[in-house]
């Protein structure tokens, strides 16, 4: 079943930042820092992007990184599809094979299809055209935890 993983939902963040404001350029440090991510993950990450042409990057004082494409253009799979396997397994209850083999399907077999095909509609329906505007927020301090002597 298609649900997009650790490294999918950071690279997601990571595009998400970038079209709050597709026209500004944002280093990976800001970036890391807003998102809540490693500054060394963050840069990966649009290293990736990059080699994928998800997004620009420019070097030097006044560079940084913006989306190559329109933020309507982008959709989130094409960013998962970077990261993870979206091609469905077989999760079939019963085992491999069973469901699309001989016989009828296991009892499971529509909801699990229709749950992997609505997953994959919402994958690439959402742009990242939903996050323009939006402003982008730091993410919230957990207060740690106080260990008590005795």
């Amino acid at each position: 079943m298609f649900i997009y993983g650790k490294t999918s939902a950071n690279a997601i963040s990571v595009m998400s930042y970038l079209a709050t404001d597709p026209s500004k350029r944002s280093g990976s440090s800001e970036i890391a820092k807003t998102r809540g991510i490693s500054q060394a993950l963050t840069a990966k990450l649009l290293t990736q992007l990059a080699s994928a042409g998800l997004v620009s990057g420019q070097p030097g004082p006044g560079g940084g990184y913006t989306l190559a494409k329109p933020s309507s253009a982008i959709c989130l799979l094409d960013i998962a599809c970077l990261f993870e396997q979206t091609e469905p397994p077989s999760v079939c209850p019963f085992g491999h094979d069973w469901c699309g083999g001989k016989g009828d399907p296991c009892p499971l077999h529509d909801t699990i299809a229709g749950t992997i095909e609505s997953n994959r509609k919402f994958m690439e329906n959402t742009s990242l055209a939903v996050f323009e505007g939006k402003p982008p927020r730091m993410p919230e301090k957990k207060p740690r935890a106080v260990k008590k002597k005795g």
